[in-house]
């Protein structure tokens, strides 16, 4: 069984800078992809980023590209979204999660998601 936790969430304000931790525990594998959505108050929830655990390779969601920064490390079980130059429109809770196999970015695809974690950007 999978299990994620995130952390660094936080207030900041617009033009400013977070980064993001999922811890895991339990197996991972090599076939694991690993993503990052977010969920904004009365909107669906949304895909950010995406790794693939294996060889870390990184898909973008359009409004983070050139922003946003996923990488992982596997030693220590950890994916990482480094967050710069945030908008107001980046407020929102942010989840990780994770795909046994092929999980895009797809919000179905991923079987085990974290608790959250509140970002609010101030304008």
């Amino acid at each position: 069984q999978v299990q994620l936790v995130e952390s660094g969430g936080g207030l900041v304000q617009a033009g400013g800078s977070l980064r993001l931790s999922c811890a895991i525990s339990g197996p991972t594998f090599s076939w694991y992809d690993m993503g990052w959505f977010r969920q904004a108050p009365g909107k669906e929830r949304e895909f950010v980023s995406g790794i693939t655990w294996s060889a870390g390779s990184t898909t973008y969601g359009d409004s983070v590209k050139g922003r946003f920064t996923i990488s992982r490390d596997t030693a220590k079980k950890l994916v990482l979204l480094q967050m710069s130059s945030l908008k107001p429109d980046d407020t929102a809770v942010y989840y990780c999660a994770c795909a046994s196999r092929g999980g895009g970015t797809a919000v179905g695809r991923y079987a085990y998601w974290g608790q959250g974690t509140q970002v609010t950007v101030s304008s």
